[in-house]
């Protein structure tokens, strides 16, 4: 998929932030609820490695080898690896947010989504998917099919080390009630469609996956994957540590 200018809100959004210009996130789901953020949730895609939250900080001790960045952003998390001199290309969907990656000093970062990545990327031991990415497998079905995928793109040593939200942990009856319609259509209930809008840019309609831990367990199975460890943060996120088998 290639977004038109019109469509890359969140590109846009990285671009007026990184350039000083107001900056505001507006993530609307197809159920008519809206969420904005103001200021503060645009910085956090340039914080630098001590702001970051103690589960992320923690989950870079993990991270070994060439790293696959999967939705770089700003490239926040690139940039902390490579000044640790390791190999990272750093991939987005957006290419305003790979140019604001170039702007900052990523050295590989590229115009590609997660839905294409395969052995063009090289060798990779550890994929890193932090700021909720796991999200990015949309489905349970495609995060299946793209988990054996990325199985074959490294050796033995291969390990996922992703951020995820559990949409159990929440209380809000709007949540709620999307997630029994969700079971009500046979989804996953933390499989929410969403769009990011930013000015009068918005992204086309796409499909983001939030998974309890015990539904993490039930999805990778017979994809070459285990769940061997999870860091757990506050308001549901976590880190998962995926390794091959």
């Amino acid at each position: 998929m290639t977004l038109t200018d019109q469509q890359d809100a969140y590109g846009r959004l990285l671009l007026d932030a990184f350039e000083e210009r107001p900056a505001v996130e507006v993530v609307e789901r197809d159920d008519g609820f809206l969420m904005a953020s103001t200021a503060g949730a645009p910085a956090n895609y340039f914080a630098p490695f001590r702001r970051w939250p103690a589960h992320q900080r923690k989950a870079m001790r993990l991270v070994r080898g060439r790293v696959l960045d999967v939705g770089c952003g700003a490239g926040r998390v690139a940039l902390h690896l490579q000044r640790r001199d390791q190999e990272v290309v750093a991939i987005d969907l957006s290419p305003l947010a790979v140019e604001v990656s170039r702007r900052r000093g990523v050295r590989d970062a590229r115009v590609l989504s997660i839905a294409e990545v395969d052995e063009r990327v090289g060798p990779i031991d550890t994929i890193v998917m932090m700021g909720n990415n796991f999200g990015l497998f949309g489905s349970a079905p495609r995060a299946k099919r793209l988990l054996r995928r990325f199985a074959s793109l490294g050796s033995g040593r291969r390990r996922i080390v992703a951020e995820v939200l559990d949409p159990s942990q929440t209380n809000d009856p709007d949540h709620l009630a999307y997630h029994e319609r969700n079971r009500e259509r046979g989804r996953l209930p933390g499989q929410i469609r969403i769009r990011i809008r930013h000015r009068h840019y918005s992204t086309p309609w796409f499909d983001y996956l939030f998974v309890s831990p015990t539904e993490l367990e039930t999805l990778i199975e017979d994809t070459g994957w285990m769940l061997t460890r999870t860091i757990p943060s506050s308001g549901g996120l976590y880190v998962a540590v995926l390794e091959g088998c």
